[in-house]
């Protein structure tokens, strides 16, 4: 088999993984288009490992004891990914990123505090019941 029939598919996943992350909207979707993406990876370190060893008589293997760890970490990157959106999905009620996203905006940390503001309103309320 010529190299470039999995290069060409590892490529086409890889830009199918990208537009899933850059186009979805769901965290569990762009969790699977990452996931996506790596397998591409991976299928491009064994399709250059198996290239190489060919071309140079050595057989380490080393593309594809790669691929193994790059399986380990998507692994555990899936797993706690999963255990965050379910968490965030408990706490909102929404696993939308675009929502999540705008509700982690409204709190400006330059802005006044609306505790702050409150308790001056509070003040000025009781100083008006005071002088009345």
């Amino acid at each position: 088999m010529h190299l470039a029939y999995p290069a060409v598919l590892s490529a086409l996943l890889f830009c199918t993984g990208l537009y899933g992350v850059l186009a979805r909207r769901n965290a569990i979707l762009v969790l699977m288009s990452v996931e996506l993406m790596l397998n591409a990876v991976n299928l491009n370190l064994v399709a250059f490992d198996v290239w190489l060893s060919r071309a140079a008589e050595e057989t380490l293997h080393s593309g594809q004891a790669l691929t193994l760890f790059t399986i380990a970490i998507a692994a555990a990157e899936i797993g706690i990914g999963l255990a965050i959106v379910l968490a965030v999905h408990r706490n909102r009620g929404t696993a939308d990123i675009d929502k999540l996203r705008d509700t982690a905006e409204r709190h400006d940390p330059d802005g006044p505090d609306p505790d702050a503001l409150m308790a001056e309103r509070s003040d000025e309320a009781q100083k008006a019941e005071a002088t009345a």
